[in-house]
């Protein structure tokens, strides 16, 4: 009996996840959801997936993962899954509008999000000078200023990071006092190329428009205790105040962190329900990168396969 599977997410994780799962003769189903390709789709250059001597744009890299997956025969759905029941099998999936589809293994893909400050400015220079990962665009501020905005342990990280590349690093933090461990702080603060901006707040990203190529000039900050304001030159920004895995969807359902990580047993990715499997940033708090997104996406198809095989009374379900 030909058996299906779900995959709700579809950056790196989820298309890899499809592909394995396809090409393993099994029923494919990608929902797509909010975001189509993942974070990735908001990101300019990528020039640290492997096969890409000249790197790739974030968007055309997903579309390449999509199709490969499709040549095998798995469909995206353009749709998001907004209630699932996995109490029982086949596990059933509702999505927005409350169409019902049906799968006999559920690999979840979501993904996560950088949190971000939402502050004018900051989506219109997203991928032009403002970054939410130092890890992957670090690189292209070679010898230039840059500004980290957070207080805790990866804002320390990344500015601790982009001193490899960059002339110098100030980190903006809101507060007097820092969440990062003391660690952390003392390796920010022993670094020379790093400086501290305490009490303070960005208000705005500010940049050009040129023919349409967009580029972050400057920040303008405000003083928290002060409120005096001041605009100071930038040559890029990342927000560094964590991220937020997309699992609301299985609150109560499945075992997380305290943060909402979904929890996976040993070196796999078998989730505390059976038949369920998770991959990529939905499970991963410590990488976070598109390479060992993919990674995951092809255990989570292998652990899944396996586990069909192995159970014999799967039902026939239909997405």
């Amino acid at each position: 009996m030909h058996k299906h599977i779900a995959i709700i997410g579809s950056g790196p994780a989820g298309f890899t996840a499809a592909l394995y799962a396809s090409r393993a003769g099994l029923g494919v189903v990608i929902f797509e959801g909010l975001q189509p390709g993942g974070q990735l789709t908001i990101t300019t250059e990528v020039e640290n997936y492997p096969g890409f001597v000249e790197g790739i744009q974030g968007p055309e890299l997903m579309e390449i993962f999509r199709k490969q997956a499709h040549k095998f025969g798995a469909v995206s759905r353009y749709e998001t899954i907004a209630k699932v029941d996995v109490s029982e099998r086949p596990f059933q999936l509702w999505n927005e509008r409350g169409e019902r589809y049906t799968a006999d293994a559920l690999i979840i893909a979501t993904g996560a999000s950088a949190k971000l400050l939402g502050v004018p400015g900051e989506s219109d220079f997203m991928g032009f000078g403002v970054s939410a990962c130092a890890t992957c665009d670090g690189f292209f501020f070679r010898g230039l200023n840059v500004y980290v905005v957070g207080g805790g342990d990866t804002a320390m990280e990344e500015a601790t990071y982009l001193t490899r590349y960059v002339s110098s690093v100030t980190i903006v933090h809101r507060r007097e006092e820092f969440r990062a461990s003391n660690y952390m702080i003392e390796r920010a603060k022993s670094n020379p190329k790093i400086k501290f901006m305490i009490n303070t707040v960005v208000e705005e990203y500010i940049g050009t428009n040129v023919d349409n190529i967009k580029k972050l000039t400057h920040l303008r900050l405000r003083n928290a205790v002060t409120d005096e304001v001041t605009t100071v030159e930038a040559d890029g920004a990342f927000v560094a105040i964590g991220h937020e895995p997309n699992t609301s969807l299985f609150k109560e359902v499945l075992d997380m962190d305290e943060v909402g990580y979904i929890e996976t047993k040993n070196r796999s990715t078998y989730t505390n329900v059976e038949g369920v499997f998770a991959c990529g940033d939905a499970q991963d708090s410590t990488y976070r990168q598109a390479v060992t997104a993919a990674g995951s996406g092809c255990m989570a198809a292998i652990d899944a396969e396996r586990w069909l095989e192995t159970t014999h009374h799967a039902q026939h379900a239909h997405v």
